[in-house]
């Protein structure tokens, strides 16, 4: 029998799932990302900068919509269905009731209070119109937020994988399509179609995962049955876990949305008119970060998949278990960060003005770079801490981090501009990522290699940009073609030279052990 058959087989079940999971919403998330990019695209040459930023502003009464009715309960439901699987389809369902009320008062509280928000929360009048579109698609985001939980506690993540296909598909070929009729009957093109785009995402999303639910519901093994619970019985235990994560997530975001609210006035106090504020705002958050973001794909799928896996770990007292997970997580991703910190600092600039024609935009990736090996250290370990039960700490050490930025957009950004959010980002990142890896060590015996995880892929790192140079000094093969073209060619090549030299120093080492 062909050896590459037996491979699973040397897999535990659970390793074996969270292997399978991982690479399902990696790919999942891939393919969002890649059309999330052609997306962002055609937004910025339809709305521009300036609308980018006005879109991006609204964002965060989003995110604490969903902190209070949708993202806590998820995780809540993932953490009760994955500890106590026969209970899962009444949790679910307690979750869900609970979930869609919340929403449903929410979205009436946006919608009778959309002038006040838009002038005094968020100082931008043209934000009120778009408030209506955002609030409708609360309760959606909830119900699609409930079913993915199920399905993750289950650990069967291919509804949520292919609900997040859907969204973006849909989300995008309904904007093209309306984009297309407002040009022919000469319309013009405002921030309102990116909000109803967002809304249409989220009316997808719900109905696929509703219809997933309806039609093909996770399974159990054949040695179990259900034990169906009363809402009394299942909703004090879920909302005692969901209420601390729905409060830590509140406060995060009310910082996250202070912060988004006072870049564009505090960019204005370094001189910049309200127009060229707004664009600033939009070229970070709409064009830099979804570029500097894109590797996170497979962080954000793993640390989905982390929480309900150490939960059970940790159920069964198998710290070895946890103490793997955590090694094997900040060994990719500082190979990955590092890998990331290369690309986005030779070709940041190239990257900015063939895909958004705006060289700020590299500018701003090449110093944003450098968070990369934090940014998905901190996903994932804070997810880790999570699944062990620490959600204080974890919610503690983010508000310590973004406090720290914070202060850099108070104090830095009218004096500095820009750059001082970069810098305070990459600071607060910095702080959050160690914090989450010191508290880990206190609680679990796990391997951190500096040497292993950080000098040699950093070495390698550099011998692979060396490498890249020597073959490109005489003659680049790819000079006649697009920018866009030629950069994503000379990307791929360094990205290869990397990977050829990391898996062969692993050969090396295992040749060696």
């Amino acid at each position: 029998m062909n050896d590459s058959l037996k491979i699973p087989r040397k897999l535990s079940k659970r390793k074996y799932a969270l292997l399978t999971g991982t690479l399902l919403l990696t790919s999942a998330g891939l393919i969002t990302r890649v059309l999330g990019f052609f997306y962002r695209i055609f937004l910025s040459r339809t709305i521009g900068a300036e609308g980018l930023g006005i879109f991006n502003l609204i964002h965060p009464v989003f995110g604490i919509c969903f902190a209070l009715c949708a993202g806590s309960i998820q995780t809540a439901i993932s953490q009760s269905v994955a500890a106590n699987v026969k209970k899962g389809r009444s949790v679910f369902r307690s979750g869900l009731i609970i979930s869609v009320a919340i929403s449903m008062i929410l979205a009436y509280l946006i919608i009778q209070f959309k002038d006040f928000i838009a002038s005094s929360i968020l100082m931008e009048p043209r934000c009120a119109p778009l408030l209506t579109f955002l609030a409708v698609s609360v309760p959606c985001a909830a119900i699609h937020a409930c079913i993915n939980g199920y399905y993750y506690g289950m650990q069967r993540p291919s509804v949520p994988a292919l609900a997040q296909i859907m969204e973006q598909i849909i989300r995008i070929g309904a904007v093209f399509l309306i984009a297309d009729i407002m040009i022919q009957s000469g319309i013009t093109i405002t921030v309102q179609l990116a909000v109803m785009g967002h809304l249409i995402g989220e009316i997808a999303s719900s109905l696929f995962t509703v219809f997933a639910y309806r039609f093909f519901p996770p399974k159990m093994a054949k040695d179990f049955a259900y034990d169906s619970s009363h809402f009394s019985e299942t909703a004090p235990g879920l909302l005692h876990l969901a209420v601390p994560l729905m409060g830590n997530r509140l406060v995060l975001n009310i910082l996250a949305s202070a912060e988004a609210i006072l870049i564009p006035s505090r960019l204005q106090m370094s001189g910049l008119s309200d127009s060229a504020a707004f664009s600033v705002y939009g070229v970070l958050t709409g064009m830099a970060l979804p570029f500097i973001l894109f590797p996170s794909t497979v962080f954000n799928s793993l640390a989905v998949l982390l929480l309900p896996t150490v939960a059970e770990a940790q159920s069964e007292g198998n710290e070895k278990r946890i103490g793997t997970a955590i090694s094997m997580s900040l060994r990719y991703c500082m190979y990955v960060g590092i890998l990331c910190i290369g690309i986005f600092t030779l070709f940041g600039n190239d990257l900015g003005v063939s895909v958004f024609k705006d060289s700020s935009a590299g500018q701003y990736m090449t110093v944003l770079a450098w968070l990369c090996p934090f940014l998905y250290m901190a996903t994932t370990m804070g997810s880790i801490l999570n699944g062990l039960g620490k959600t204080s700490i974890t919610f503690t050490q983010n508000v310590i981090a973004m406090t720290l930025r914070l202060l850099f957009v108070l104090f830095g950004i009218p004096r500095l501009g820009i750059f001082a959010y970069l810098v305070g980002a990459l600071a607060s990142e910095l702080l959050l990522a160690f914090m989450h890896v010191l508290t880990l060590k206190k609680m679990v015996e796990f391997v951190w290699n500096a040497w292993d995880m950080i000098a040699k892929p950093s070495a390698l790192m550099i011998l692979a940009i060396g490498i890249y140079y020597a073959a490109f000094s005489f003659m680049d093969p790819f000079g006649g073609l697009p920018l866009f073209i030629k950069t994503a060619l000379h990307i791929l090549i360094l990205s290869i030279f990397y990977l050829v030299l990391l898996f062969g120093a692993h050969i090396i080492k295992h040749g060696e052990d």
